[in-house]
């Protein structure tokens, strides 16, 4: 089972930075596109204003989805890192059972909600359907889900799923 949640874990982490990397160079060829055609053109792009703040929210989500699987997120630790044993683990498994809850209820439900509310809205340059930009508010949720269940999963068998200290070390890579 540990095998299997490994190699899903993996395949997801690629999957997600793989699309954060591309939206993250998208983002950086629309914002000089933009920076370009605004001081040198004299010719501000709108479009490529939007498709700026869409990439950004998009990659800021995924991004999310990926910091919640490798359990790297804020926290404030100063209580449960007193907690040793059992029932720190017992605290990490209801921690994660509230991120989950949190991605079903919110991101999940909510997200698709708001997406099919929002199909008929068009964006201002684009002409799209806003319900396509919040489509990444159910995959993120999805995304989180996933990586909470994957993480029960490993706690449940023993794997130490310790969060960082948030002190990076020199050559720290993740």
């Amino acid at each position: 089972m540990l095998k299997f949640t490994s190699s899903v874990r993996k395949w997801m982490d690629k999957i997600i930075m793989g699309a954060c990397i591309v939206l993250f160079a998208f983002m950086v060829v629309i914002g000089s596109y933009q920076i370009i055609t605004r001081y040198f053109f004299n010719a501000p792009s709108t479009v490529s204003e939007e498709l700026l703040t869409y990439s950004f929210v998009w990659m800021a989500l995924l991004a999310s989805a990926y910091v919640f699987g490798i359990r790297d997120h804020m926290r404030m630790g100063f209580l449960a890192d007193k907690i040793k044993g059992r029932g720190r683990q017992i605290l990490d498994i209801f921690i994660e059972l509230l991120i989950l809850a949190f991605a079903l209820l919110t991101l999940i439900w909510g997200g698709s909600s708001i997406m099919q509310l929002s199909m008929q809205q068009m964006t201002a340059s684009l002409g799209i359907p806003m319900g396509y930009v919040y489509i990444i508010l159910p995959v993120s949720g999805v995304a989180i889900v996933i990586y909470s269940i994957i993480n029960i999963i490993d706690m449940m068998h023993g794997k130490n799923l310790d969060m960082h200290s948030g002190v990076e070390e020199k050559g720290d890579v993740y």
